[in-house]
């Protein structure tokens, strides 16, 4: 059940006119951050101690633009492709379309081989599941010295990169220097899985999206107005299962 606001600021779901809103306090924030994610969930990332009032003020006044991005959200899960597993299925890595080859005989459950991807057949009844390990692991070996090479050029504390299941985040950063990656970025084009690295890697430094933080991703990565709109218009397009975003 949603809090009805009063008072400081809670985690937690609050609910402002017909529009539930998941708020997320962060100590360290000066001011409100708002999201739509890609599965229509609004989130609220507020500093510590915040009157609720003064969130839902923030929510009122930017609720045109939510409602904007929420259709945005539905007209894209309209688009999003289902998978059949059989041989000639098309799937998507860093860019390229790959079909799928089911086989009786290969030493892993998915392999690249040739320009096809391959399944082996006794892997059908958890081919969802295999295919995702698969683009975890091939992000696990690609990605780390991709994100080196960019941590460098921004004097970025990177520890280590983590392909995960973000839900509908492309990633995430901590402050202990860890970035984690969703295995569907490992669909794109490469240029633009390099921006979702540079945005993470800029994290590093600014929890926020102020200013600073957009000119950190301008001096690394001029041409990144570009890339994110690409981004936006390629990522309703990728596969994403139901149910293995978590």
């Amino acid at each position: 059940m949603a809090v009805k606001p009063s008072g400081p600021v809670r985690p937690g779901p609050m609910q402002v006119g017909n529009l539930e809103i998941d708020v997320v306090v962060v100590p360290e924030r000066g001011s409100v951050r708002l999201t739509v994610e890609r599965d229509a969930r609004i989130t609220a990332i507020v500093p510590a101690g915040m009157d609720s009032a003064l969130l839902v003020h923030v929510v009122k006044r930017r609720s045109r633009w939510i409602y904007d991005k929420l259709e945005v959200r539905v007209e894209d899960a309209a688009l999003r492709p289902v998978k059949q597993f059989v041989t000639g299925e098309g799937f998507l890595y860093l860019g390229r379309n790959y079909r799928l080859r089911i086989v009786d005989e290969v030493p892993v459950p998915v392999g690249l081989v040739r320009g096809r991807i391959l399944l082996r057949r006794d892997c059908l009844d958890r081919a969802q599941e295999e295919l995702i390990a698969w683009y975890r692991h091939r992000g696990g070996s690609w990605l780390p010295k991709r994100a080196e090479s960019w941590a460098q050029r921004m004097q970025a504390p990177l520890e280590n990169v983590a392909v995960r299941r973000l839900g509908y985040r492309w990633g995430s950063c901590n402050q202990n220097g860890g970035v984690n990656i969703h295995w569907a970025t490992m669909q794109l084009p490469a240029h633009l899985v390099d921006y979702v690295l540079v945005h993470e890697l800029a994290h590093l430094h600014r929890q926020d999206h102020s200013a600073e933080f957009w000119a950190a991703v301008a001096r690394a990565m001029p041409d990144y107005q570009q890339r994110r709109a690409r981004l936006d218009r390629l990522g309703a397009h990728l596969w994403l299962p139901e149910g293995a975003q978590q």
